[in-house]
């Protein structure tokens, strides 16, 4: 199972290494190369390296940008395939992470045969990211106080936050911000893949990364040579507009939610906490959900004490409704609020509204934003955010006001180079896409759509919960993945998966 990725700053520390030189670019575009160096004298599996690229793919040799890219070596290099390039999503979720953290495990999917590539795509991270002030300090300042809106007063003071948040982001980032969009990410995926030397394309999208794949896949329809997409965005919604994309985003959440509480119920006392009590699970949420909305629930044991807001309950609820092995502590965790100490979910609550993660959010919503703008103004929120609640009580305020506000908040990043469709695939490479069949972030419906788009293709369902399938192990998927990417054999249409593990 893939480690939990975090969303950092990477500062690369490079030392002497070797240059590997692209195959001729095409017409009126420069040759581009990385020179790739250790990225650490004890770790001589990792390599790091730079790729140059326009900021405007239209422009090829006007203004260019610097994007951070690492590999891990491929451990059976007497029968290495390529290179497999890798995305963890968000958008803005960091590749170097990925690769440096977890690139023994994307091994195994390739039974050591490719080289792991990894970068953080443009905008992100230690790729020219997206900057909305002058300093951490700045930031902090900003930021200090706020959570998900759940009052009328809360509400319009946060729509007047995310205004000013996306002029300080226009007038700290500029131009960037114009050319930042999934498409230019995937011309930028084009570029590295011919930078590498492969002749074509071996990749890996988790999340929003099967939005770069399926992105890629319209534009180079004949430059892929496998391509496993685990978690599936829905492109159609997400590129028609910021409100359909953030009511599919969430489409899903409740039913998660409520494949937890069932398992709970199922697994009895002994094995999930919530349960008992004298009422069912599914009470005794309900329970605790209208106890924090009439008003919040003490955290004596919270560092400082403090209280959870009805705001704060659903933020505490994004991590671990995407884990099924942290359901169990979740469970207790939920329960302990029910009998009236909410200090763990608080703690939880107030890391998703550290600068960091307000940060990762605005990151998120500046690439969305290009991909599909708002159609309403932000000042809509009363009519708007209940659109969201009714896709998702849970999630639904939480993604409105994080994703969805910044873009009807005059978002200054403008483009005419987003793809936005069509999206019927007419690669003959085959696809390998796969789902939890209970993902909270990108639903089951999703896969299915992407499934009957390809032309090529088959839809492993990893019967349980997570997103995406790596959150929950299952020996099932896992020998899918490497016979794919291997020897691109597709597992039979139909293929159902278990997890090895129960939740609970």
């Amino acid at each position: 199972m893939l480690r939990a990725l975090r969303v950092v700053i990477v500062v690369l520390g490079l030392v002497a290494g070797v240059v590997v030189t692209a195959p001729a670019a095409a017409a009126g575009q420069p040759d581009r190369t990385i020179s790739w160096r250790s990225c650490a004298p004890a770790d001589p599996v990792l390599q790091c390296g730079t790729l140059t690229v326009p900021l405007d793919w239209d422009q090829p040799r006007g203004k260019q940008i610097d994007l951070a890219v690492m590999r891990r070596l491929a451990s059976d290099p007497g029968h290495r395939i390529g290179s497999m390039m890798v995305d963890p999503g968000g958008p803005g979720e960091s590749g170097l992470t990925l690769v440096r953290e977890s690139g023994a495990d994307l091994e195994a999917w390739t039974d050591g045969r490719f080289d792991i590539v990894g970068w953080d795509p443009r905008g992100t991270n230690a790729s020219s990211p997206v900057r909305c002030f002058t300093s951490s300090a700045e930031e902090a300042r900003f930021w200090a106080g706020v959570g998900i809106p759940t009052t009328r007063a809360e509400s319009q003071a946060y729509a007047r936050k995310v205004t000013e948040l996306a002029q300080r982001c226009g007038k700290v980032s500029g131009d960037l911000l114009d050319h930042i969009s999934t498409a230019d990410t995937a011309r930028d995926l084009e570029a590295l893949r011919v930078a590498v030397g492969d002749p074509k394309l071996t990749y890996t999208g988790l999340s929003y990364g099967s939005m770069i794949g399926q992105t890629y896949a319209a534009l180079f329809p004949d430059r892929i040579r496998a391509m496993m997409l685990d978690g599936l965005v829905d492109p159609v919604p997400t590129t028609r507009s910021a409100e359909a994309r953030t009511r599919n985003d969430v489409a899903s959440t409740d039913e998660s939610f409520a494949e937890f509480q069932r398992q709970c119920q199922a697994a009895g006392p002994a094995g999930c906490a919530l349960a008992g009590h004298g009422v069912t699970v599914q009470q005794r949420v309900a329970g605790l959900l209208a106890a924090a909305r009439k008003a919040p629930i003490p955290a004596p044991h919270a560092d400082p004490p403090g209280a959870l807001s009805y705001g704060d309950l659903l933020l505490s609820t994004f991590n671990p409704l995407r884990s099924p092995p942290g359901w169990p502590q979740f469970a207790k965790d939920l329960d302990a609020a029910a009998a009236g100490d909410a200090s763990a979910l608080e703690t939880v609550a107030r890391g998703m509204r550290s600068p960091e993660a307000y940060t990762a959010a605005t990151t998120s919503a500046a690439i969305s934003c290009l991909d599909g703008p708002a159609s309403r103004p932000v000042s809509s929120w009363p009519s708007t955010v209940p659109t969201f609640t009714d896709s998702s009580s849970l999630w639904g305020p939480v993604l409105g006001w994080w994703l969805w506000a910044p873009c009807a908040a005059n978002w200054p990043g403008r483009t005419d180079d987003a793809y936005r469709g069509p999206w019927t695939s007419t690669t003959t490479a085959p696809i390998l896409l796969v789902n939890s069949r209970y993902d909270p972030a990108t639903g089951y419906p999703n896969a299915v759509a992407a499934e009957k788009r390809f032309r090529n293709v088959s839809l492993v369902v990893m019967n349980g919960g997570g997103h995406p399938t790596y959150q929950q192990a299952s020996a099932c998927v896992d020998a899918a993945r490497v016979r794919y990417l291997t020897d691109l054999v597709l597992p039979p249409k139909g293929t159902v998966c278990r997890p090895d593990e129960p939740a609970f």
